[in-house]
């Protein structure tokens, strides 16, 4: 019994021993059964525990060579130049300038391929790691971090959206994402209008009803939907609220992320995963750029590239980066022919080599991975499959990307259809 004891030890959100829970583990151990074997018997267990991950979705695909794969000087270069980056030898687009003063943390992949080139499909693609073939409807990759990683009795949220995004799909809705439009303020509908006396009354009625609702044949639904409210419930009076707010932070710390919707939703997403929260996803809007380009990414890029700096810099020096994913990814790329498009040139849909962003949670920064060709049409070293991006992404979670998830009607189907880890993607 004491053995079995020690190998369920009590960690908080972020992985850590209380000085409780190791003195009570230490007084535990006997002869034969030290505390530090049965520490390392769960040491798996443990290693995932705390891990989050914050999602930048660069909405409407973003383009490689105006990224992290410019070609300044070939055909398709266009007015797009391309500046040195912390780390000696990578050089990326010059839209990108505070991102380059923290490259040491990153890693760039720049030999993404797709399949998929159309807005609606790719998103599906980029967010669930399936195609949009079958009747199946997959989940986010968020939902499965929260059934996997996530407190089931959470008092707030275990996957939070800045910004709509696609579904938990048939994981049903105790993991759906739950979207907010505005950073920096509560939640709608999270403060009642009545008494605690009143609200307890109205719950006890709504639970007559569903007691007849399910007598009447729909007990699996009343379930969940009776799951749904606990949660609410839980949420409305919750201490971690606060997270949603930006209570305590310094207007220097608000400035610094970018006084806008998106630099506001990455400091959210921080305080967010400090709260506990295991995936918290970001959007920006406006990267479908079929005209006018050059003139659209100095207006685009410059919020993310504040705030996304700003994110991976604050991540590490209040130690999360460690155990924080952070992705910065679009849909696919964009072509890198320039098209002659009024009122100003522009790039069209290309899914046959794109980029995008990796940083922490074991993730060798200083990297770029993968190369394409002078002109940016072909990847001439080290091709990346969206299967291959999830294989590492699930790594990186400390999740195992072959489990089998089970659809409505008990089809077994695995998380992650093929593919394997990015090649020395990690330290």
């Amino acid at each position: 019994m004491q053995s079995d004891a020690l190998l369920h030890l009590n960690l908080n959100r972020r992985g850590q021993f209380t000085r409780r829970n190791f003195l009570q583990a230490a007084a535990l151990g006997v002869a034969g059964s030290p505390l530090l074997s049965q520490i390392q018997l769960n040491a798996a267990e443990m290693k995932k525990q705390g891990r989050s991950c914050i999602l930048l979705w660069l909405a409407g695909a973003p383009s490689q060579l105006e990224t992290w794969d410019p070609k300044p000087g070939s055909p398709n270069g266009g007015e797009t130049r391309k500046i040195q980056t912390q780390t000696p030898g990578i050089e990326i687009a010059h839209y990108w300038p505070k991102i380059a003063s923290v490259m040491n943390d990153v890693a760039l992949i720049r030999s993404m391929t797709g399949k998929e080139a159309a807005h609606e499909r790719g998103t599906y693609h980029l967010h669930t790691g399936h195609r949009m073939l079958g009747i199946e409807k997959f989940p986010h990759f968020g939902s499965v971090v929260a059934r996997e990683l996530g407190d089931p009795n959470s008092d707030i949220p275990n996957f939070v959206s800045i910004g709509q995004t696609l579904s938990s799909g048939f994981l049903g809705v105790q993991v759906a994402p739950f979207i907010i439009d505005r950073p920096g303020q509560l939640p709608d509908n999270v403060t009642s209008d009545a008494s605690a006396a009143r609200q307890r009354r109205r719950l006890a009625l709504l639970s007559q009803q569903e007691r007849d609702f399910a007598q009447a044949g729909a007990e699996a639904l009343v379930q969940e939907q009776s799951k749904l409210y606990q949660k609410a419930s839980l949420m409305m009076t919750s201490p971690r609220l606060k997270a949603f707010e930006f209570d305590g932070e310094s207007e220097d710390m608000q400035t610094a992320y970018g006084k806008n919707q998106l630099g506001q939703g990455l400091l959210v997403a921080r305080r967010l995963v400090e709260a506990g929260v295991p995936f918290v996803e970001v959007r920006s809007t406006g990267w479908d750029m079929h005209s006018s380009i050059f003139r659209n990414m100095e207006r685009r890029a410059a919020d993310v590239d504040q705030g996304l700096s700003q994110l991976l810099t604050d991540l590490k020096s209040r130690g999360l980066l460690e155990k924080t994913l952070v992705l910065c990814m679009g849909e696919f790329g964009r072509t890198p022919k320039i098209n002659a498009r009024p009122p100003a040139p522009g790039r069209d849909h290309w899914v046959r080599n794109f980029n995008l962003l990796m940083a922490g949670a074991g993730i060798k920064g200083g990297q770029s991975i993968g190369k394409t060709d002078e002109n940016g049409q072909e990847i001439t070293d080290n091709p990346v499959q969206v299967e291959d991006l999830f294989q590492s992404m699930c790594k990186a979670m400390g999740i195992n990307a072959d489990m089998e998830l089970h659809t409505p009607i008990g089809r077994p189907v695995r998380l992650v259809d093929g593919g394997a880890v990015i090649k020395g993607l990690f330290g």
